[in-house]
């Protein structure tokens, strides 16, 4: 790899003085570019120099967002210290036979030129050659270092590919020779649940009411942190994540209600191979969840990913966010399909060097357009897609997760079992439990028992109905994936229906702890909610079932207790924490 990249040159193209081009290489006039043609878009913050303001966490203003988000390394004219000179990619003039009146410019595309900036290396510093682009006859007959950013992702490739095309014009002795360099931005790829959590952060209590107004979540307060804190923090122990690398990110006293770590960012990151290795950064897409007030005074993105820039940004990691106003959105486009819980990632397989993205929508319901068509113009992991629309919540991570196994590709996926776990209310009424209490040992208010569940499903049909939708959801996983229908993990998870809003159908949520929707730590250490389901001889048997089934593919169960705190506000321990995984 070092040798095909040492190698990286690139044709010049003569011009003569009336303007007609011939292809060919010209003596004397070269771009290399010894480090590859990959460019990574320059957003983390490298010097820290990036910082919140007083307030900035509570007010509902999106210049705030617009602010933080246009605070990052590419934003100005200046290469802020060593790291971030690693951060470019590097181009060689090679020593040129140049007289005192030779004239150098060094250019790109004017349809670019937002997209990138270029940088020659005088005097031991690092100076934008910005719309002007000239070099030196000095610099011409000596040889020039040039280094190359990018200054964003690719977001819509319509108005821009990725593409960097270096030109650098030379005259002297009144003909112009010209050398290209095709560069290109390093994709956002997403990280995926195989990958080793290197950090993971969750949400704290705060002060005060803590009710947020900009994104739908429950008014219940989360409840018995302690629990969720100590349990999450020994699973992740036990898979051999050092406590400094568990952050609790308390919110404050307008919002921290909002504990949804997994719902403010999706985590990824972007590459380029270097001879003397890879050269990585990660890049946090915040959700593009958008609030307007009533009276349309006043606007907003959600508080709680103003975190992603207090605590996440800095060396290595930048944040980009990307959003449509609730102003210019259509109808369909439905506020809870934007918490990032609803965009996932399958791991590589045959055909997809990559993986995939995996998300949910439907005609309904769908997120916000614009952030889809970012995630498709990486160009990298194609979608697949999934009906959510039935759910109360409406995420992909409340029904499946990538688990490791021992089959060809390595992992499979574990998806909820309504169906298996009414076969296991079956089996406790027929071990004489049928009047013991599912999550009797929990703050819920409403405790059923094993027989009431039973006839309310015979009169209902709730869990039926969500096997059936999940059904609908694996034939899609099947086919796009090629995995075989033995293969798939199934977990116990009892449904039902409730309203979901004047003139809405009513929509499925969890009755008892998703557990598909949990936290890989390692792709051998699965952080699971606790079930509280119905017992036989002292044995819960929605646990048993699931250490069984994902034993199978040599994966090891930590229980989290998040009833309370998570499960009771419709979501799980996915959806309440988020990681950053290693780079493989």
């Amino acid at each position: 790899m070092a040798g095909a990249l040492a190698c990286a040159a690139v044709v010049a193209t003569l011009i003569s003085p009336a303007g007609a081009r011939a292809s060919a290489t010209v003596a004397g006039l070269e771009l290399r570019a010894p480090e590859g043609t990959t460019v990574l878009p320059n957003v983390d913050d490298d010097a820290r120099r990036c910082a919140l303001r007083p307030g900035d966490l509570d007010r509902l203003d999106v210049a705030v967002d617009e602010r933080l988000a246009a605070c990052h390394d590419a934003a100005d004219e200046v290469v802020n210290g060593a790291a971030d000179a690693e951060d470019l990619t590097p181009l060689s003039v090679l020593p040129l036979a140049a007289g005192d009146r030779a004239e150098g410019q060094v250019s790109l595309p004017a349809a670019q030129r937002p997209y990138a900036r270029v940088f020659v290396v005088r005097d031991g510093r690092y100076v934008s050659l910005g719309a002007d682009g000239r070099l030196t006859a000095r610099e011409l007959r000596r040889g020039a270092r040039l280094a190359v950013e990018a200054r964003d992702i690719v977001r819509d490739r319509e108005r821009w590919d990725g593409r960097i095309d270096v030109t650098l014009t030379v005259t002297r002795d009144g003909v112009t020779r010209a050398a290209r360099a095709a560069l290109h931005v390093a994709p956002v790829l997403l990280q995926h649940d195989l990958q080793r959590a290197r950090h993971v952060f969750a949400a704290a209590p705060g002060p005060g009411e803590g009710q947020p107004v900009e994104v739908p979540t429950a008014t219940r307060p989360p409840g018995q942190w302690r629990e969720f804190a100590d349990s999450l923090r020994e699973a992740a122990r036990s898979s051999g994540l050092p406590d400094s690398d568990l952050r609790f990110q308390p919110g404050t006293a307008r919002w921290w209600k909002d504990i949804w770590r997994q719902d403010i960012a999706e985590p990824g990151y972007v590459t380029r191979e270097t001879p003397h290795g890879r050269h990585t950064m990660r890049v946090l897409l915040r959700s593009p969840n958008h609030w307007t007030s009533a009276d349309g005074r006043s606007a907003s993105l959600r508080r709680a990913g103003r975190l992603l820039y207090q605590d996440l940004r800095g060396p290595g990691v930048g944040v980009v966010q990307q959003y449509t106003p609730t102003s210019r959105r259509e109808k369909n486009v439905d506020e809870l399909l934007n918490f990032t819980g609803n965009f996932e990632s399958l791991p590589p397989y045959a055909g997809h060097p990559r993986g995939r993205v995996l998300y949910g929508s439907s005609a309904d319901r769908r997120p916000d357009p614009s952030f889809v068509r970012m995630l498709d113009a990486q160009g990298q992991q194609p979608s697949v897609v999934l009906d959510t629309s039935w759910l109360l919540v409406g995420h992909v991570d409340e029904t499946v997760h990538v688990v490791r196994a021992d089959n060809a590709r390595g992992w499979t996926l574990a998806v909820s079992d309504p169906r298996g776990a009414l076969a296991l209310l079956e089996q406790a009424r027929a071990a004489g439990e049928g009047g013991q209490r599912l999550f009797a040992d929990t703050v819920a208010e409403h405790k059923p028992t094993v027989d009431e569940l039973l006839r309310h499903e015979r009169r209902a049909g709730d869990n039926e109905d969500a096997a059936r939708h999940i059904d609908g959801q694996l034939a899609v996983l099947l086919r796009e994936t090629g995995l075989k229908p033995r293969e798939i993990v199934r977990l116990p998870v009892l449904y039902y229906r409730v309203e979901a809003g004047e003139g809405r159908p009513r929509r499925h949520i969890a009755l008892s702890p998703a557990l598909a929707n949990g936290l890989s730590l390692t792709a051998r250490d699965f952080a699971a909610p606790a079930p509280h389901g119905p017992r036989v001889a002292g044995r819960d048997l929605f646990r048993a079932e699931t250490e069984r089934a994902l034993a199978t593919g040599g994966v090891r169960v930590r229980w989290v207790e998040n009833f309370s705190w998570a499960h009771l506000g419709g979501g799980e321990v996915h959806c309440a924490t988020n990681a950053l995984r290693e780079i493989t």
